[in-house]
């Protein structure tokens, strides 16, 4: 199967175009930056007002909920209020459960989303073992449910989104496919299939999970399912890391998700979604865009055999080596290296630094710098009896994923690999923080998720403190190394029961020292039970000022006080022995 033209060369995938309002997605387009209201739908002068906001920053298409017929109804107020004050942007409504939610909201905009898990399943976490006939006759159900909704579509002239969410793949797919890419794939193709049936085309997919290599692996099987069903099955894609979270961390863990598959040339509009208000997310997917824009200059393509399955996550195996009494490699943790200049700035406070140490000097460690493209170096280092720490050395004219991609095609597994952000290392001043977050998260991140490399070094960042909290963190982001508190926060919405950001932050404030525990913080039951199966513990809105708590997918305590909810929390992760008193505060380096 394959994912993309070539893995060692951008190209950017060939899509049928697919018209949202007055934005075309896919075909020859640029990529469409999209994001959503967080305020309710049935607040007509607060959604006006919030999408006119959008609009300003360089949001192309809006989504807004509509959890109920009354919400969808509301829809043709808001449209109709944008357009008296000249605004024509697209307008999406999001549907999860409810059919006659899509019926009525597909009469106003100019795309409906509709979520093959929920939409015409409810969920309950049933173990069933459903035979062929069964299976059959579920699809047959799901047919009559989805079929009107497809036809007023066509009629109308209006975009579907069939958008899987990993969180919320319904009991048959589960029971069938598992909690896996594959039955992400198969959720969203069973609906594809009806479309095209009634001869419907004008269709995007989305994969979207908190994971990001769940959802890479996803995307990937995704677009090579379409290849191989037919030319005519080339939709386009719409990308998001969903339940992202904030501040520096939620970008990453975009940028990993979103930028590696921008770089490999797939996604025609995506949503960053942060637990922010939603301008935050413009200038993120603006930033990705360009930082993709910037791979179509490299004019020689490179190819080889893939050594890393691009379906499956497995790490690649390397022999273990000791540098500086620090091991590496085999089954030992990705390190974290420094250069020597930068690690004299802060060589001082070392022992403040807390968990953002570096672990290695890149001077002292006998690093073989190569150009992946220079056979007689590759060849020297194969046939040395000596495994040797080996990085693509400054300066190769290649995008960094590709150089690395090479690297790992041509050198025997044995030998360890270090990765870099840049092979163009960046001078005091010279790129603001945004852009050195993102392209480090894109190129070390996404090479992480492939299973390659052993050890990482940020050299696109020239402070040294914030060099060592990036490069942890795109460790932390990628599962690759985990060393603090993971949350996974929902963005706001219209659905939403409580103000994401203020209690994400009280919950952060509260759990921040829980190293390795994962908290999953969800304004409603959409998504919750689902996005927090791999979660340790859940605070999810219940109802109207009230909070469900979670320990994994199963919900254990009900319609707390929301003012009581943060401490029964720490309450139920002390019961399950994961509580631990902070410690005095380390030094940490300043967040930009």
């Amino acid at each position: 199967m394959s994912y993309c033209a070539n893995p060692f060369s951008y190209q950017r995938r060939a899509t049928r175009e697919v018209a949202v309002g007055k934005v075309g997605v896919g075909g020859q387009n640029p990529i469409r930056i999209q994001s959503m209201l967080t305020c309710d739908t049935m607040d007509t002068a607060a959604c006006i007002q919030q999408t006119l906001d959008l609009v300003k920053v360089g949001c192309e298409i809006v989504r807004i909920t509509a959890p109920t017929v009354k919400d969808a109804a509301n829809l043709q107020h808001i449209k109709a209020g944008l357009l008296e004050k000249g605004c024509d942007v697209p307008i999406v409504a999001d549907i999860h459960f409810k059919p006659e939610a899509a019926m009525e909201a597909a009469k106003w905009v100019d795309k409906v989303r509709i979520n093959p898990g929920n939409y015409a399943d409810s969920k309950k976490f049933k173990i069933i073992e459903y035979t062929d006939e069964q299976y059959a006759a579920e699809l047959d159900r799901i047919r009559e449910r989805f079929t009107p909704l497809v036809q007023l579509c066509k009629e109308r002239g209006i975009a579907l989104r069939i958008g899987t969410n990993h969180g919320s793949l319904s009991d048959r797919i589960m029971n069938r496919y598992g909690d896996t890419p594959l039955g992400m794939v198969e959720s969203a193709l069973e609906f594809a299939r009806i479309a095209r049936s009634l001869d419907y085309h004008a269709f995007v997919f989305s994969m979207k999970s908190s994971n990001p290599k769940v959802m890479i692996e996803a995307y990937r099987l995704l677009v090579a399912r379409l290849n191989g069903e037919g030319p005519d099955w080339n939709y386009p894609i719409h990308l998001g890391v969903t339940e992202a979270g904030d501040g520096e961390d939620a970008r990453i863990k975009s940028a990993i998700g979103i930028g590696s598959l921008l770089s490999d040339g797939i996604g025609d509009t995506i949503r960053v979604s942060l637990t922010e208000d939603s301008v935050h997310e413009i200038p993120v997917g603006q930033a990705l865009i360009r930082q993709t824009a910037k791979l179509a200059n490299f004019s020689h393509p490179e190819n080889a055999e893939l050594s890393w399955d691009p379906f499956s996550y497995r790490r690649r195996e390397s022999h273990e080596l000791e540098i500086g009494g620090v091991k590496l490699a085999g089954e030992q943790l990705v390190r974290v290296l420094i250069r020597q200049a930068q690690f004299d700035k802060i060589a001082h406070k070392i022992e403040r630094m807390g968990d953002y140490k570096p672990e290695i000097v890149y001077e002292s460690a006998q690093i073989a710098e190569v150009d992946p493209r220079d056979e007689p170096a590759i060849s020297l280092l194969n046939e040395s009896g000596a495994d040797r720490l080996v990085t693509v050395k400054d300066g190769v004219d290649l995008p960094v994923i590709t150089a690395f991609r090479l690297l790992a095609a041509k050198l025997q597994s044995r030998h360890p690999i270090l990765l870099k952000d840049t092979l163009t290392p960046i001078h005091e001043g010279s790129a603001d923080f945004l852009t050195t977050l993102l392209n480090a998260a894109t190129n070390i991140g996404s090479l992480l998720c492939d299973g390659i490399g052993d050890a990482i070094l940020v050299q696109g960042e020239p402070a040294p403190g914030q060099a060592m909290r990036l490069s942890y963190n795109i460790l932390q982001a990628a599962g690759s190394r985990i060393f603090k508190t993971d949350y996974v926060a929902c963005p706001s919405c219209g659905r939403t029961l409580f103000n994401l950001q203020e209690t994400t932050a009280r919950i952060k404030a509260a759990t921040l020292h829980l190293k390795g525990v994962k908290i999953a913080i969800m304004g409603c039951i959409v998504n919750g039970p689902g996005e927090m199966a791999d979660a340790d513990f859940g605070y999810v809105g219940g109802a109207p000022g009230k909070i469900n708590l979670y320990v994994g997918k199963t919900a254990v305590k009900f319609n707390i006080p929301q003012a009581e909810a943060v401490e029964r929390l720490k309450d139920l992760i002390r019961e399950h022995g994961k509580w631990v008193d902070p410690a005095p505060q380390a030094e940490e380096a300043p967040v930009h």
